[in-house]
């Protein structure tokens, strides 16, 4: 059977009777009259069918069902008002929900969100990872980061990152070995993911060179960029992705040479709100200043 349930404002009315001894203090805390209070208590000892308050003098006294009910009462209104959505000052934060690639978002979004945060205390961002390889995005996002190629006809506000790509390595796995020339990348084992092929580099280093063949297939740039720190093999990684391993010296780059990645990572607005356009706005400076970082090291 279906429990029928009282309102909340009638145990509002219930809990603060009991607490001050008086429908009138009652009505004071609850911003309503005393007969609204007397009301709404007569309406829940209706639909209890026990009463829950006797008349003693000029004051009102709990009977056996009430002392019982009071505490019960008080329990499932505490925990009503700790859900974070019923708080105050979580009501007046304007919701944006960001569907991210994975990587992207570990290694270029999350490390510089309390930046944006800090501009934008009033905004309460949530992030979730979306699938590239499947090109499946999340349906409820009213922001979404993409990576994948980018059409002539894309307005240039949509594109956050044109990244290059170039060999990095761990220092143990190049230890010992001579790189003069990229040809000598041949004697190394190559990472491969469907995500991104080598030809491109091998094109502007002009070398015959095929895909690698063998080793694990990897369908995810943060898979291969685990597995290059892992010493396993040579990953043709976007700069963007790796900055931070570079900086500590947990990645190397062993040649200058670069090229530009075919697909690029953009930002597409499906719900427009004062929140999205902040997190537009400030994405788009992060990624600008990340790429000037980028382009001062390559010089």
């Amino acid at each position: 059977m279906t429990a029928r349930l009282p309102s909340i404002d009638a145990l509002l009315a219930f809990e603060a009777s009991a607490r001050s001894g008086s429908f009138e203090l009652a009505a004071e805390a609850l911003h309503v009259s005393a007969s609204a209070v007397a009301k709404r208590i007569a309406g829940l000892e209706d639909l209890l069918g026990v009463s829950l308050f006797t008349r003693a003098g000029k004051g009102l006294q709990l009977t056996p069902a009430g002392h019982d009910y009071l505490p019960q009462v008080r329990e499932a209104l505490a925990a009503l008002r700790a859900i974070p959505l019923h708080q105050r000052a979580h009501q007046g934060l304007e919701r944006l929900r960001v569907s991210c690639t994975p990587t992207f978002a570990r290694q270029v979004l999350v490390p510089a969100l309390p930046a944006f945060t800090a501009a934008h205390p009033g905004v309460e961002l949530e992030l979730t990872l979306s699938v590239p390889l499947l090109a499946e995005g999340d349906a409820a996002a009213d922001v979404e980061i993409r990576h994948g190629p980018v059409p002539e006809s894309i307005s240039p506000e949509q594109v956050l990152l044109r990244d290059r790509l170039t060999p990095l390595a761990a220092p143990g796995l190049l230890a010992g070995r001579s790189l003069a020339t990229p040809a000598d990348l041949l004697g190394l084992p190559l990472l491969r993911t469907s995500l991104q092929a080598w030809a491109p580099w091998w094109q502007v280093a002009a070398l015959p060179a095929h895909e690698p063949t063998t080793g694990p297939r990897l369908v995810d740039l943060g898979l291969v960029l685990a597995a290059a720190l892992a010493g396993q093999g040579v990953a043709l990684m976007r700069l963007s992705l790796a900055q931070q391993e570079l900086r500590e010296g947990r990645l190397v780059q062993p040649f200058a040479l670069t090229v530009e990645a075919e697909r690029h990572y953009g930002l597409v607005v499906h719900r427009p709100s004062p929140a999205a356009e902040a997190f537009r706005t400030w994405l788009h400076a992060h990624c600008a200043a990340l790429a000037a970082e980028l382009s001062s090291r390559q010089a």
